[in-house]
């Protein structure tokens, strides 16, 4: 479990000024990795470091040898098109490396000079999926999206009876997982039929709906049969992403008895290309805590210091552009917010539960959280809560009313962490857009 130290000085300055600016959500306290390349170059895309409005190539620093010991280790991994290398690795690893960069981008720092030419603006740069995302599992943690969806099919009886005691989660695809600014074809598939016993029909989606997650990075993996207990789940873990699992609510209805949503999943997910360390994340830590009334987590799922800090404080929101607010210059809608810290189960229980039976993880892996809603109006992760399934259509600004997504309706999803005294960490954004269904 990652602890504060030197790099979460709130006082802090960094020699690169934009990430001194209020709000700009890569202080020099965040130092987020991704993987990019100059935009419009034939340069290979290689691993980076965000800091205000501009990316550190950490390919280039490395072929400058600059450190010794576990931050060369780390470095060195860093030569490659994914961050996969470096997730291999080890926490004291990547906080050596989170160390030395720190200290090199401090205001004073006598290493600016050879870290300057290293930079590229954000502007200019394309950014990729940040590491080889071998498999993909999605979980369900979030006991007010889970009640409020519930409600819709058994008002009387929401949740089913292994909810409070199991993290639900189901193995995905990795495939179709893009990076923000995916574009996608609306999804075609069966849906129900509409008389009791005819044929099912036929075609592009109706009722298409964003879910508004995070995205958990493995970091070094386990030996098939080898557990992950509960001390050792976030030594696993690498970081955290912003993650949209988009899904065809008509094509999962008629499908997903028994085996679960397959073509209402499978089409496309879209995560930010930034990846925040636990590390970085440390000054967010909240006590993970379960009504006194409910049942508590089975002795593998639980420890004491699961139990003070296992949560994070991280704000989330999701904004909604069209085709026609775009064309009006109208800023995206502000949808709804949630916060993370209110999900059921949280990172390392989803790590301790998915290896309790001896399956082994990768490094590059992703879980994804499933979609994080909270318990008051406003807080909704999916357009399914905030229109009832349907029955209640969002009143956008500029005059448009959806029910579910249309198409050219681009989704932005953003994640940040903020308190008194403490520059904002943000984990960037996920946006996506749907696209007409292809013939």
């Amino acid at each position: 479990m990652s602890h504060l130290n030197e790099t979460h000085d709130p006082a802090l300055q960094s020699w690169v000024a934009s990430a001194n600016v209020a709000d700009n959500g890569f202080p020099i306290q965040n130092l987020p990795f991704g993987v990019f390349r100059p935009a419009g170059a034939n340069d290979g895309f290689r691993p980076g470091v965000a800091i205000g409005d501009s990316v550190l190539d950490l390919a280039a620093l490395a072929r400058l040898q600059p450190w010794s010991g576990k931050a060369a280790t780390a470095l060195d991994a860093c030569q490659s098109d994914t961050l996969n290398g470096l997730m291999a690795l080890d926490p004291a690893h990547w906080s050596a490396l989170r160390l030395e960069l720190s200290r090199a981008l401090r205001a004073g720092s006598a290493q600016q000079t050879r870290l300057e030419p290293l930079l590229h603006k954000l502007s200019g740069v394309e950014l990729t999926l940040p590491a080889r995302i071998g498999d993909y599992t999605d979980f369900y943690i979030s006991v007010h999206h889970a009640t409020a969806v519930g409600k819709q099919f058994r008002p009387d009886n929401p949740l089913l009876p292994n909810y409070k005691w199991v993290p639900i989660g189901y193995h995905g695809r990795a495939s179709s997982i893009g990076v923000s600014g995916q574009k996608f074809p609306r999804p075609v598939g069966q849906t129900r039929p509409s008389t009791e016993g005819g044929q099912p029909n036929f075609g592009p989606c109706q009722r298409l709906d964003y879910e508004l997650e995070l995205g958990i990075f493995v970091g070094r993996g386990n030996a098939q049969g080898d557990r992950i207990t509960i001390g050792q789940a976030e030594s696993h873990v690498f970081g955290l992403c912003i993650l949209n699992d988009w899904s065809a609510r008509d094509l999962q209805a008629w499908e997903y008895q028994p085996l679960g949503p397959f073509l209402a999943k499978n089409f496309a997910s879209t995560i930010s290309p930034w990846v925040v360390t636990l590390e970085a994340l440390a000054p967010f830590r909240v006590p993970f805590q379960r009504d006194a009334a409910d049942p508590q987590p089975l002795p593998y799922l639980s420890s004491p210091e699961n139990q003070a800090s296992g949560a994070f404080d991280i704000q989330l929101q999701v904004l909604l552009s069209t085709e026609q607010s775009r064309a009006q210059g109208a800023a995206p809608a502000p949808l709804s917010s949630s916060n993370f810290k209110d999900a059921y189960w949280n990172v390392a229980q989803l790590i301790t539960h998915h290896t309790v039976n001896g399956c082994n993880l990768q490094p590059g892996d992703l879980l994804g959280t499933g979609t994080l809603s909270g318990p008051g109006k406003g807080q909704e992760g999916s357009l399914l809560e905030i229109n009832g399934g349907g029955k209640h259509p969002v009143r956008l600004p500029w005059g448009e009313e959806r029910n579910f997504l249309e198409d050219h309706d681009e989704v932005i999803l953003r994640a940040a962490c903020r308190k008194d005294g403490y520059p904002t960490i943000s984990l960037g954004e996920s946006a996506g857009m749907v696209l007409p269904a292809k013939a």
